[in-house]
C-alpha cells in the first residue's frame, strides 16, 4: 500500500514533535556559572575620565602603543569601543547635569569585555575557544580558536575584536580580566590597581553586589537605584552603579534571561537524538517532493498545461 501525500507529512509532523519533545525534558538547560567568581563594581559618579586604566591595560597586556598619549584627553571628544588594539576605553557622556558653576556635569564610562556569568561567547563557539572559568573571567585559548567570528555575532556587549590585519595568525581580541595576573599571580587586574579614585573595586561578586546596594541605599539622591550587571542577560562580573541612567550612558537594555538559553535549548531539542537530524533532512525531501509534483501536474512541462 502506498503512502500519500497527506499521511506523510502528517507522519513528520508527529515525529518532529516528539523529537522537540522529548529533546526538552532530557535536555533542559542549565546555567554554568560559577557560584561566586570574582568580579569588578564600577562606580561611574567617581570616575573622573583620567584614562589611567586604558593605560595599566596596555601595559599588562601588551598591547600595541595608542595613536594618541594616555595623557591627551581630547580623545574624550569621540565616542569609542574597545577593539584589536585597547581592550578598554573610556568614554565622556553629558546628561544635562548643571554644576555650581552652569557647566555641563561629565559621566565618565570604561567600557571592556563585562565577562558574563553564561556567556554567549563561550556558547557560540563551536570549538571551545572561549570559557567561563571559576574565577569569574571569560578565557580566550588562541591555540583552539579557528577565526570563525561566531563570537563576535552572539556578544549581546559587542566587545570581541579580530585582528584582520594579521592574514597568517589573527586572534579575537578582548579583556583577558588579566586572568594570569589574578590567578596565577595574586594581583588585581591592572586597571583596578591603578585607579587613582578608587572607582573600580575588586573582589567577590557577592560581596560586590552588597557594596553596591550598600551605597545606592546609603545616598539615593547620588545613585539610581540600578546595579546594571546584576541581572542584564543573567548577571555579569563587570558591574556598574551611576547617577545617570544607563541608557542615557551608551548600555544597553538588555534582558535578565541568558543569552545562551535559548539557543542551546533549541540545539538539545533538535539534535539530542541521532535520528532527529534525519527527520529534519526528511521534512526537507517532503517539500521538495510536494513542490516536484505540483510541477508535474501543471502539465508536463507544455505551455498552459497542455497535456
Amino acid at each position: 500500500m502506498g503512502l500519500n501525500r497527506r499521511d506523510f507529512f502528517k507522519w513528520l509532523t508527529v515525529a518532529g514533535s516528539a523529537v522537540a519533545g522529548s529533546g526538552r525534558s532530557a535536555h533542559a538547560w542549565q546555567s554554568r556559572a560559577p557560584a561566586d567568581p570574582l568580579g569588578c563594581l564600577v562606580d561611574l559618579t567617581r570616575c573622573i575620565g583620567c584614562r589611567k586604566c586604558e593605560e595599566a591595560c596596555n601595559r599588562v597586556n601588551h598591547l600595541p602603543a595608542p595613536d594618541q598619549r594616555f595623557e591627551d584627553l581630547t580623545v574624550l571628544d569621540r565616542k569609542r569601543r574597545p577593539d584589536e588594539r585597547a581592550y578598554t576605553v573610556v568614554n565622556r557622556y553629558t546628561s544635562g547635569l548643571i554644576d555650581e558653576r552652569d557647566q555641563l556635569v561629565p559621566t565618565f564610562v570604561k567600557l571592556q569585555c563585562m565577562h558574563c556569568q553564561d556567556p554567549a561567547c563561550a556558547s557560540a563557539c563551536i570549538v571551545g575557544a572561549l570559557s567561563k572559568k571559576e574565577n569569574g573571567a571569560v578565557f580566550y585559548d588562541v591555540s583552539k580558536c579557528i577565526g570563525c567570528r561566531y563570537c563576535m555575532v552572539a556578544c549581546p556587549f559587542e566587545i570581541p575584536a579580530y585582528e584582520y590585519h594579521d592574514p597568517i595568525t589573527p586572534r579575537v581580541m578582548k579583556c583577558t580580566f588579566c586572568y594570569e595576573r589574578v590567578q596565577s599571580e595574586g594581583k588585581l587586574p591592572g586597571c583596578a590597581e591603578i585607579c587613582p579614585v578608587e572607582a573600580l573595586t575588586f573582589g567577590r561578586r557577592d560581596d560586590l553586589l552588597k557594596e553596591a546596594h550598600r551605597r545606592i541605599q546609603g545616598n539615593p539622591g547620588r545613585y539610581i537605584d540600578h546595579v546594571y550587571g546584576e541581572k542584564e542577560v543573567g548577571g555579569t562580573s563587570w558591574m556598574y552603579i551611576s547617577g545617570v541612567p544607563f541608557e542615557k550612558l551608551g548600555f544597553n537594555t538588555l534582558p535578565e534571561t541568558p543569552m545562551p538559553r535559548l539557543a542551546e535549548t533549541i540545539q538539545h531539542s533538535l539534535f539530542s537524538y541521532l535520528w532527529s537530524p534525519i527527520v529534519l533532512f526528511g521534512m526537507l525531501g517532503g517539500v521538495m517532493w510536494a513542490s516536484k509534483d505540483k510541477g508535474d501536474r501543471g502539465g508536463n512541462g507544455k505551455p498552459g498545461g497542455e497535456r
